[in-house]
């Protein structure tokens, strides 16, 4: 039986004052409770960043209700209480003081600005927090001592698209240009890009340059990096896409890599041809891979009458956010521990790697009570004939 629960952003701002019905209470954090498994979901369905945002929370769910007809986490089953917040961060924050009266015992967030701005209230209550949100300042536990990431950051991203980038150039001096979403998950990168190009001595001329939001044409912002031979794009799937027409429609023939978020099929789709030729910095394998861990979301989508040709590796990003959860969740219930947040990062920084099957990274997903970055590792693809083609495999920098 699946078990999750929505709200919309529209319901949510109507009823903002209430307090929804707690799912088990006290006792769902029990060793020996029967209860379901609360988790908190802040998603983006309907914001600036929903079209990768919705994808990414129907893989969660997926995955719960997996493991639901599979009769649990040590036979409880997972109550995943899920809610849009149309990527507004007070939304997100009134969602945050929501879970916590319903007794959650963990959370899967959304964004980097919403993200950053709850981790101080995650590390007072002692909440396990993964999200969709691969910022580089979330990684260290003496900062963020709840917060984990289950995928290379979006520093690491970059700095492995810069390095491709002065490989190809064989020591010749290129010009990159880093456009970025206009917020605090668009400029996460982009220093730590400039820092590295400096640290490593590349042969590459860096700049950074916003992409507004809403613009239905960069046929301006192209005239202004026109001079460089490679476009990095830290934004999701539509604008990248846009841009990536007008940059066909003008004739260019500068190369784009796309990080996480545009780096997907949904870019691909959305570009069409002119998508042709650019690559993608992934650490998260589609399910074009066949890799030995999407055998189980295979075989789900098969069950459900789901085509995998339509599955986007968001969702595949989401199903594996909610998979390392859950095995945190896991461990620390086979160890007869009650189920509280604390007890679930200890598990989350003992247990040792998580093996993905090839899906994230090198494969597998290992913190540690030193470092809650997972995994430093990418794939590297070019679309070709539409398609996502493996250009290098687990790229660390």
């Amino acid at each position: 039986m699946k078990h999750s629960r929505h709200l919309s952003a529209a319901a949510l701002a109507a009823v903002a004052a209430m307090t929804l019905a707690a799912c088990g209470g006290g006792g769902a954090a029990s060793a020996d409770s029967d209860e379901p498994i609360p988790i908190g979901v802040i998603a983006d369905l309907s914001g600036a960043t929903g079209d990768v945002g919705t994808p990414y929370n129907e893989g969660m769910l997926a995955f719960v209700e997996h493991v639901n007809a599979d009769g649990g986490i040590e036979g409880r089953e997972i109550d995943a209480i899920s809610n849009d917040y149309a990527y507004e961060v007070p939304q997100a924050e009134e969602l945050y003081r929501r879970y916590v009266n319903d007794e959650v015992v963990a959370i899967q967030g959304w964004g980097t600005g919403d993200t950053e701005a709850l981790r101080t209230r995650v590390a007072n209550d002692e909440l396990p927090f993964m999200s969709g949100s691969f910022s580089e300042e979330l990684t260290d536990p003496e900062d963020s001592p709840y917060n984990f990431l289950v995928a290379a950051t979006y520093s690491d991203q970059i700095r492995a698209a810069l390095n491709w980038i002065a490989e190809q150039s064989d020591g010749e001096e290129v010009g990159v240009a880093a456009l970025h979403h206009d917020s605090p998950f668009g400029t996460s990168p982009v220093g730590d890009g400039e820092e590295w190009v400096e640290e490593q001595g590349l042969a590459i001329d860096y700049s950074s340059h916003a992409m507004p939001s809403g613009t239905t044409n960069f046929a301006g912002l192209l005239s202004q990096v026109d001079d460089a031979e490679y476009i990095i794009i830290q934004n999701v799937a539509s604008p990248a896409a846009q841009l990536a027409r007008d940059l066909a429609a003008q004739g260019g023939d500068q190369t784009i890599v796309c990080l996480n978020w545009c780096g997907n099929e949904l870019f691909v789709t959305a570009a069409g041809d002119a998508a042709e030729g650019h690559v993608m910095v992934q650490p998260i394998a589609p399910v074009s891979t066949e890799r030995p861990g999407h055998e189980e979301l295979l075989a789900y989508l098969e069950e459900q009458g789901t085509d995998p040709a339509d599955v986007t590796v968001s969702f595949v990003q989401g199903w594996y956010a909610m998979h390392v959860m859950a095995e945190g969740i896991r461990h620390t219930l086979a160890a007869g521990e009650d189920l509280t947040g604390a007890a679930i990062r200890e598990s989350l920084e003992t247990m040792g790697p998580i093996d993905t099957g090839g899906v994230i990274g090198d494969g597998t997903v290992e913190f540690s009570a030193d470092s809650h970055r997972g995994s430093t590792t990418s794939g590297l693809y070019e679309v070709k004939d539409g398609q996502l083609v493996v250009l290098e495999e687990a790229v660390n920098p």
